[in-house]
Protein backbone atom coordinates (compact mmCIF):
# COMPACT_ATOMS: atom_id res chain seq x y z
CA UNK A 1 0.00 0.00 0.00
CA UNK A 2 2.85 2.38 0.78
CA UNK A 3 4.11 2.12 -2.80
CA UNK A 4 0.63 2.92 -4.12
CA UNK A 5 0.35 6.01 -1.95
CA UNK A 6 3.87 7.12 -2.92
CA UNK A 7 3.02 6.68 -6.62
CA UNK A 8 -0.16 8.72 -6.19
CA UNK A 9 1.87 11.47 -4.49
CA UNK A 10 4.42 11.37 -7.34
CA UNK A 11 1.65 11.69 -9.92
CA UNK A 12 0.30 14.70 -8.05
CA UNK A 13 3.72 16.37 -7.96
CA UNK A 14 4.64 15.68 -11.60
CA UNK A 15 2.67 17.89 -14.00
CA UNK A 16 3.45 15.62 -16.97
CA UNK A 17 1.89 12.67 -15.17
CA UNK A 18 -0.95 14.66 -13.64
CA UNK A 19 -2.10 15.81 -17.10
CA UNK A 20 -1.12 12.66 -18.99
CA UNK A 21 -3.59 10.66 -21.03
CA UNK A 22 -4.88 7.45 -19.46
CA UNK A 23 -2.66 5.41 -21.82
CA UNK A 24 0.49 7.39 -20.94
CA UNK A 25 -0.28 7.17 -17.24
CA UNK A 26 -0.93 3.42 -17.47
CA UNK A 27 2.47 2.93 -19.21
CA UNK A 28 4.24 5.03 -16.56
CA UNK A 29 2.59 3.05 -13.78
CA UNK A 30 3.50 -0.25 -15.41
CA UNK A 31 7.12 0.90 -15.73
CA UNK A 32 7.04 1.86 -12.03
CA UNK A 33 5.68 -1.61 -11.17
CA UNK A 34 2.48 -0.12 -9.73
CA UNK A 35 -0.18 -2.32 -8.17
CA UNK A 36 -2.82 -3.89 -10.39
CA UNK A 37 -5.52 -1.76 -8.78
CA UNK A 38 -3.71 1.50 -9.49
CA UNK A 39 -3.04 0.47 -13.11
CA UNK A 40 -6.70 -0.51 -13.57
CA UNK A 41 -7.84 2.83 -12.17
CA UNK A 42 -5.50 4.77 -14.45
CA UNK A 43 -6.33 2.78 -17.57
CA UNK A 44 -10.10 2.29 -17.22
CA UNK A 45 -11.27 4.45 -14.32
CA UNK A 46 -12.34 1.37 -12.34
CA UNK A 47 -11.40 1.76 -8.67
CA UNK A 48 -12.77 -1.61 -7.50
CA UNK A 49 -9.43 -3.42 -7.28
CA UNK A 50 -7.61 -0.41 -5.76
CA UNK A 51 -10.34 -0.02 -3.16
CA UNK A 52 -9.89 -3.66 -2.17
CA UNK A 53 -6.07 -3.33 -2.13
CA UNK A 54 -6.25 -0.33 0.18
CA UNK A 55 -8.89 -1.96 2.38
CA UNK A 56 -11.29 0.93 1.97
CA UNK A 57 -14.90 0.53 3.06
CA UNK A 58 -17.64 2.81 1.77
CA UNK A 59 -19.34 4.55 4.66
CA UNK A 60 -22.71 6.12 3.98
CA UNK A 61 -24.44 8.19 6.61
CA UNK A 62 -27.71 9.98 6.45
CA UNK A 63 -27.30 13.73 6.60
CA UNK A 64 -28.91 15.12 9.71
CA UNK A 65 -29.25 18.82 10.27
CA UNK A 66 -28.33 20.22 13.66
CA UNK A 67 -30.32 23.42 13.15
CA UNK A 68 -33.65 22.24 14.52
CA UNK A 69 -35.78 22.52 11.40
CA UNK A 70 -36.64 24.81 8.56
CA UNK A 71 -38.87 27.83 8.39
CA UNK A 72 -41.97 27.77 6.26
CA UNK A 73 -44.70 30.21 5.47
CA UNK A 74 -47.48 28.39 7.35
CA UNK A 75 -49.13 29.73 10.51
CA UNK A 76 -48.24 26.52 12.36
CA UNK A 77 -44.57 27.43 12.26
CA UNK A 78 -44.95 30.92 13.71
CA UNK A 79 -42.51 31.01 16.62
CA UNK A 80 -44.14 34.17 18.01
CA UNK A 81 -47.45 32.41 18.62
CA UNK A 82 -48.35 32.24 22.28
CA UNK A 83 -51.33 30.30 23.71
CA UNK A 84 -52.57 33.45 25.49
CA UNK A 85 -52.93 35.15 22.11
CA UNK A 86 -55.94 32.98 21.18
CA UNK A 87 -59.06 35.11 20.94
CA UNK A 88 -61.58 32.25 20.89
CA UNK A 89 -64.83 31.94 22.85
CA UNK A 90 -63.41 29.10 24.94
CA UNK A 91 -62.97 30.66 28.37
CA UNK A 92 -63.05 27.47 30.45
CA UNK A 93 -59.62 28.21 31.87
CA UNK A 94 -60.60 31.64 33.17
CA UNK A 95 -62.79 32.15 36.25
CA UNK A 96 -66.14 33.70 35.36
CA UNK A 97 -66.32 35.61 38.62
CA UNK A 98 -63.40 37.08 40.59
CA UNK A 99 -64.84 35.41 43.72
CA UNK A 100 -64.43 31.97 42.05
CA UNK A 101 -60.63 32.33 42.01
CA UNK A 102 -59.05 29.53 44.07
CA UNK A 103 -56.91 30.63 47.03
CA UNK A 104 -53.17 30.65 46.54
Amino acid sequence: MRDTVELLEAIGRDATLRHASPEELARALEDADASAGLRELAAHGDDTILTEELGLVQMHVEHMSQTGGHESEGDDDDVRHHPDDDQGDDKDDEPSDPDDTPPI
